[in-house]
């Protein structure tokens, strides 16, 4: 009767012990991470986005069209001689 208590005890207490494990990795993994790359922060973000030209602009929104197969944009980008 006492020996399956013990047996999930000790099963218990091994669960705890793997997950300390795993939270122990990660901590030392992250700290080897901000000697080699000399930051606390893991991703980097520019406080400001840059805004794209609007050649950049234009060239994004001729994709979404295509992508989403509009016919209108297929006649804009193809010379006469092809119609």
């Amino acid at each position: 009767m006492l020996e399956p208590l013990w047996n999930f005890l000790v099963f218990v207490l091994r669960a705890i012990n793997f997950v300390l494990d795993i939270l122990v990795t990660i901590t030392r993994l992250h700290r080897v991470a901000r000697l080699a790359t000399g930051s606390d922060e893991i991703v980097k973000v520019p406080s400001e986005p840059k805004l794209l030209p609007p050649a950049a602009q234009r060239a994004i929104a001729e994709a979404e069209q295509r992508r989403h197969g509009d016919p209108s944009s297929f006649d804009t980008n193809v010379s006469a001689s092809r119609k």
